[in-house]
């Protein structure tokens, strides 16, 4: 199970300081309703991190089982595919980075979350967990090396709990700063809030990037 677990680790950390969440729950957390926008933003975000990775998961486990040393070119296939969408995504992020003259800008739905509701705020932690599509291919590519450890169902859902938990830290952090030290947390999220706005495009080209050549190389090796 140990070694599962780290060789997902990567992928949850990559997840883990993609700055558009950290961004939308420190805009959450700066509204009149901090802590139950906080709190549903970081609970959808932990189960739809839990669904992409079980989902995928579970895809890759039910393909036919391939005898010693015998290649897998179907999920070597799809590993393949996973990597190219990452360094695809990568490129698209380097595209669209500021110029040296140019401001950086929060996408424009992010001007509207003072005036979300707990509702909207769930389904919005949720869509960026389980629907975007750079945390699907991220959490895909741990999804599928979970499913072929063929790991009993108790660690299974270990493993899958400790990925999530780990790609869902640099949210949960920001909602306890809130919650303990609320006075502290105010103008230090707030700097946080400005760099990741600044470096947003530069952080997510590194680690689409990264992640997407290990994802490729992985694929390659099931060929044979």
């Amino acid at each position: 199970m140990l070694d599962v677990i780290s060789s997902t680790l990567t992928s949850a950390v990559a997840i883990a300081i993609s700055p558009i969440p950290i961004i939308a729950v420190i805009l959450m957390l700066m509204t009149p309703r901090a802590t139950r926008l906080g709190v549903s933003f970081l609970v959808a975000w932990f189960l739809g991190i839990v669904l992409a990775t079980t989902v995928a998961a579970l895809l890759s486990g039910v393909l036919p089982e391939p005898s010693m040393n015998e290649s897998q070119p179907v999920l070597g296939a799809i590993m393949l595919v996973i990597g190219a969408g990452l360094l695809f995504l990568g490129w698209r992020q380097w595209r669209s980075r500021p110029g040296p003259s140019e401001t950086a800008e929060l996408p424009a739905w992010m001007t509207k979350i003072d005036g979300l509701r707990t509702p909207a705020a769930f389904g919005l932690g949720f869509a960026l967990a389980a629907v975007n599509p750079k945390n699907l291919l991220v959490a895909a590519s741990a999804g599928a090396v979970i499913g072929r450890s063929e790991l009993p169902a108790g660690e299974f859902i270990a493993v899958v709990a400790v990925f999530s938990g780990v790609a869902a830290l640099s949210v949960l952090l920001p909602v306890l700063t809130m919650l303990i030290v609320p006075r502290v947390a105010a103008s230090a999220l707030d700097a946080i809030r400005s760099w990741l706005t600044d470096n947003n495009a530069t952080i997510m080209t590194v680690l689409l990037t990264v992640i997407g050549f290990n994802v490729i190389g992985k694929g390659l090796g099931m060929f044979g």
